[in-house]
């Protein structure tokens, strides 16, 4: 040990400090020699004496202090390592793989394990993988539940390459392991109280009651009191059964308020409420039903409120008889499985009329489009718009990109017409730059404006009109200056049509205009057997007035020979999934539609007895399109709504990227089952 193990440090320098004082000492002798020798000779026997006690302490206690620093310094370790064993946080050490190299007491306890469990950490919680080790950072953290309680993992990373290369007993050239040092913290607590200040956050909803006029004329005046009665007591009994506040605002509006923990009890049950009120029968030939708009999570009593307002108002877009609950980051839809009733007053259209005279007369230009891959109502509409800014003198233009096969005959009908000007049509670049500060915009047949014909054209246009039939989604046209969206119409066509006969000009409509415009229609209720009305039948007679001829719009829509067969074969090879479900896939690339093709063909597989919903999968410019039907029994646009798509109850579809028509049938599948199991069909 002498000769290996010396001290250093401040510790030397302590224990040489009694030999450089000797040193001095005997300078000091030497200049009393000088001055006085008998003086400088007793001093001399005084510093014999100090050298012959210092190195005789040296020598003799150096062995001794030694022992003792190495004893201290090894029982510094053990006494380290047992406080780290009792430590009241679990505590592990985990290698570069994940597996368990040692653990404390607490951890022991935590994990029900013994100190010589040495298998991986994932074994105990799954969340942790080799991939959640900290590699490039020298820390990372982990929220993980185990055992009922929730846990922050927090892992240190300890390098070991210096120390192996330092190693007298490895070759550890190029070494890079690591050890892992693993503490949890256990926040159960914690969670548990940001849980109940969570459910105990106030949330603010409203309660509009659907077509509440048409509801009462449709029963006899002195019953009219009982079946409002029966409403409120309705909707406040269902409202204070979770602990909540209603208040009517006006005859058909409520507004409620509850904490956040009563809307998940509301939302475990599906909102009853919605179900529930249309069991109100005295008489009344229309069933009640009922709109819930609620806000949440906004960061203020103010903001909630208008979560609540933008809810019901998408509610009733959408159709009513259902609830909508808005965030900051989400929109959830329930319910919305009754078809919307068709209201027989025409105010709202002459009054949408009107307005978007105003707008057209203070614009110099007027843009029309429709959406993606256009149809023959998007086409149909931008004709009867078209006519409307002619009649009222305004440079009007239609923007499409994209002529489909099914599109072409109706095109044919404006193009080279001597009648029509020779830039009718735009693309969407010519429109862009055509476009100017002072031109209005008028969306017709879609409400998503990622799905529009020309996205940009809605930054660049002053003014914004957005007529459409299809029910809202949590993606919209905001901030237009005029938004036409009823639900109930059948087609954009028939609400142009309407708009047509209140515009308040003597409007001349062009016979090949009202064929479009028929044909719109025709299309969109697969001749007139799907979602057609009383207003639709009316529609279609002022257009048969202004010369559309039946005859005519049939011979447009005329399939060639490849078309129908391959919509044949489309329909011959559906499977029936779950015994109520046609699903098949239209694959022949070598017509130029097959888009519209599927959506014929799941049309045709609705004709089977026991079909509830029909879905056709199309592999199309490097996406997946779903063209969805049903006839009354299961909304089909709740389920592509959970593809990212939308529509109506009986006609929706969706668009699906980087997956293959096997993967796009697996997941369509798979979201039936969920919904199933939910019982959302």
């Amino acid at each position: 040990m002498d000769n290996h193990v010396k001290l250093k440090g401040r510790l030397a320098n302590y224990f040489s400090a009694p030999l450089r004082l000797g040193i001095f000492l005997i300078l000091v002798n030497v200049i009393i020699y000088f001055i006085n020798w008998p003086g400088g000779l007793t001093l001399s026997c005084f510093v014999v004496a100090y050298f012959c006690i210092v190195g005789s302490l040296y020598i003799n206690n150096r062995t001794l202090l030694m022992n003792e620093l190495v004893s201290f310094a090894t029982e510094y370790g053990q006494i380290q390592k047992e406080l780290l064993r009792e430590l009241d946080v679990p505590y592990a050490i985990l290698d570069d793989s994940g597996r368990i190299i040692w653990t404390n007491e607490e951890f022991e306890k935590t994990s029900h394990t013994d100190r010589k469990y040495r298998k991986s950490i994932t074994t105990l919680f799954p969340q942790i993988t080799r991939d959640t080790l900290p590699k490039d950072g020298k820390y990372s953290d982990l929220e993980i539940v185990y055992d009922n309680n929730y846990y922050k993992a927090h892992m240190t990373k300890i390098e070991l390459q210096e120390m192996a290369e330092n190693s007298d007993l490895i070759e550890a050239t190029g070494y890079h392991g690591f050890l892992v040092a693993f503490y949890l913290f256990n926040e159960t607590a914690v969670k548990l109280a940001i849980q109940e200040v969570d459910d105990q956050s106030i949330i603010i909803g409203f309660i509009y009651v659907d077509d509440y006029d048409e509801a009462l004329e449709s029963i006899e005046d002195v019953r009219r009191s009982l079946l409002i009665a029966l409403i409120d007591r309705k909707v406040n009994k269902y409202v204070s059964s979770v602990d909540g506040i209603c208040s009517k605002l006006e005859k058909d509006k409520y507004i409620i308020v509850m904490r956040k923990k009563s809307l998940k009890q509301l939302e475990d049950q599906h909102f009853e409420l919605l179900s529930d009120v249309k069991t109100v029968n005295i008489g009344n030939e229309m069933a009640i039903t009922i709109s819930i708009g609620i806000g949440m999570g906004g960061l203020s009593y103010a903001q909630n409120y208008e979560f609540a307002r933008n809810a019901v108002d998408l509610a009733l877009g959408r159709g009513g008889d259902q609830s909508v609950i808005k965030t900051p980051d989400n929109t959830m839809y329930y319910g919305g499985k009754t078809q919307q009733v068709e209201k027989s007053t025409r105010v709202k259209a002459r009054v949408k009329a009107q307005a978007l005279k105003e707008i057209i007369s203070s614009r110099d230009k007027v843009l029309i489009m429709g959406h993606r891959i256009g149809d023959v109502d998007s086409f149909g509409a931008s004709i009867g718009l078209y006519r409307i800014a002619k009649t009222l003198h305004k440079e009007s233009h239609i923007v499409i990109n994209e002529v489909t096969n099914s599109l072409k005959p109706v095109m044919s009908m404006f193009r080279n017409n001597p009648e029509y000007e020779d830039d009718l049509f735009y693309t969407g670049q010519q429109a862009i730059d055509n476009a100017t500060g002072n031109s209005a915009l008028i969306v017709v047949d879609v409400n998503k404006p990622s799905i529009t014909e020309c996205p940009e054209l809605l930054k660049l246009c002053q003014s914004t009109v957005v007529l459409d039939h299809h029910r809202q989604g949590t993606e919209v046209i905001e901030n237009a200056t005029l938004s036409y969206v009823e639900a109930y119409a059948s087609s954009t066509c028939e609400m142009v049509s309407e708009i047509l006969q209140y515009i308040g000009e003597n409007i001349h409509i062009r016979q090949e205009e009202a064929d479009a415009m028929y044909s719109g229609i025709v299309i969109d209720t697969n001749n007139f057997s799907s979602k057609t009305g009383v207003r639709t039948f009316e529609a279609a007679a002022f257009l048969r007035r202004n010369g559309a001829d039946v005859t005519r719009v049939r011979k447009l829509f005329r399939e060639d020979a490849l078309e129908y067969k391959t919509k044949a074969d489309t329909v011959s090879q559906a499977e029936i999934y779950r015994g109520s479900f046609a699903i098949s896939t239209c694959t022949n690339q070598e017509v130029e539609s097959p888009t519209i093709i599927g959506a014929q063909a799941a049309n045709e597989l609705l004709n089977i007895k026991g079909v509830k919903a029909s879905f056709i999968l199309t592999d199309y410019q490097n996406q997946i399109f779903i063209s969805a039907r049903s006839i009354d029994e299961v909304n089909v646009q709740l389920v592509m709504e959970r593809l990212g798509g939308g529509g109506h109850m009986n006609i929706a579809g969706c668009q699906m990227e980087d997956v293959t028509i096997p993967e796009a049938i697996g997941i369509l599948k798979k979201t039936i089952d969920d919904m199933i199991a939910e019982g959302e069909l």
